[in-house]
């Protein structure tokens, strides 16, 4: 395995075990701007380095003399489908304690059972006459889903696992009765604040096993939330490579909260956050379109071995073959002709391979902030991504070499 491509995998597992929630990697990505010499700010302040947060996302750009009134914009999501509390959450049932969740967004549901979860999120917590946002993860095994034993359900391998998410997801703390306001004085313990003092919470489970390289050769990198921090990482580390270039499309970085769930929201690709930063940008002047692309950059379905039936047998993507452009006649990726084009020309500049994928057109193809961003915008727009597979589960799979390949990539875009 190339040493490179080696070392690029475990930052990313690093990027990963620091991002439990979307609240956390959007403080992980900003302290790798600001380790590259980024600010935080506001879309008011002048040239330069700059970023900002906006609850589970964050906008990062460069700005200065020389640059265009074309953008390259680079847009991924920091959230990934999971289980998250109730506001209500304790409760207990035949003598042991709970946990209420509710499924957020595709998850695969059984890829949660038997597995050693924590918990993380934020915490609005009083402070004088107003309001602090504090961080909390707990990495230890605190909630776990076990699953029914066979002899209790002895049709299970014929008939295949059918899981209600109101009943038989909800996780087991403890032997005893649940005392209303426990588990929220244990996160608030964890957090150093007074549960008194914690006027709301948006918290949520992990899994606890490491992000790690498998396979014999570590061909692989087993990680949870590949989808889609892997993409972050890449991003955000293809804009701080970007710092010192001079002149050319503004170079902007925008990951999302919520695109699991639709992207409808105050921080999500449907609110007004990149259309505010493109228009204090541009300062009145017309944006040049036809030096600008934005590429929504998330996972693509790579064939899996043991399903390759559900896979276009002209568009296979494999693990470690590179970068995928996604296409999709119904707008549910956006990637058109000359965005195509324009990320072809790219990957030939800077030696990456790139693979085209194309959804079975039997079966429902997902979306992207690709198609959201290009409506709202009228940027050009692409969607492109590293190849993964178990998309959705609660620990997911990439080969080792991707996500270099995709960050040569990416930062090729930006410079072009």
């Amino acid at each position: 395995m190339d040493t490179d491509s080696t070392h690029r995998a475990e930052d990313l597992c690093a990027f990963i075990d620091a991002s439990p929630s979307p609240f956390h990697a959007v403080a992980t990505a900003a302290a790798r701007l600001e380790a590259a010499g980024f600010t935080e700010g506001t879309t008011d302040d002048g040239p330069g380095l700059r970023y900002l947060r906006a609850s589970g996302s964050l906008l990062a750009w460069i700005s200065g003399p020389g640059r265009s009134t074309g953008f390259r914009v680079l847009m991924a999501h920091t959230d990934s489908p999971n289980l998250r509390l109730t506001p209500n959450p304790d409760r207990s049932t035949h003598g042991m304690r709970q946990l209420g969740i509710e499924v957020y967004g595709g998850a695969l549901l059984n890829s949660w059972l038997d597995r050693d979860l924590g918990c993380s999120g934020r915490l609005a917590v009083r402070a004088g006459d107003g309001v602090d946002e504090v961080l909390v993860r707990i990495d230890r095994p605190i909630a776990r889903v076990p699953q029914l034993a066979i002899h209790l359900d002895r049709g299970v391998n014929e008939k295949g696992l059918v899981l209600n998410p109101h009943i038989h997801l909800s996780p087991i703390t403890g032997l005893g009765e649940a005392e209303q306001g426990a588990f929220l004085a244990e996160v608030a313990d964890t957090a150093g604040v007074s549960t008194a003092d914690v006027l709301g919470f948006d918290l949520m489970l992990h899994d606890l096993a490491p992000a790690t390289l498998a396979g014999t050769s570590r061909e692989f990198v087993s990680a949870p939330r590949i989808d889609n921090l892997l993409s972050c990482h890449a991003a955000v580390d293809a804009l701080c490579a970007a710092r010192d270039d001079t002149g050319g499309p503004t170079p902007i970085v925008v990951l999302y909260d919520h695109e699991e769930v639709g992207s409808t929201s105050a921080t999500g690709a449907g609110s007004p956050l990149l259309r505010s930063l493109l228009e204090r940008l541009l300062d009145g002047a017309s944006a040049d379109f036809g030096a600008s692309l934005a590429c929504s950059v998330d996972g693509a379905h790579a064939i899996h071995p043991n399903y390759a039936d559900r896979h276009d047998a002209q568009h296979v993507v494999h693990l470690g073959g590179g970068p995928v452009l996604k296409f999709n006649a119904s707008q549910r990726y956006a990637t058109d002709a000359p965005g195509a084009a324009q990320v072809r020309l790219a990957a030939e500049r800077c030696g990456v391979p790139l693979q085209s994928y194309s959804h079975r057109a039997d079966l429902p193809c997902g979306s992207t902030v690709g198609p959201i961003t290009a409506a709202a915008t009228g940027l050009p727009t692409v969607d492109l991504g590293a190849p993964q597979l178990a998309m959705h589960s609660a620990r997911e799979l990439c080969a080792t070499s991707d996500p270099g390949l995709l960050q040569a990539l990416l930062e090729e875009l930006l410079r072009a």
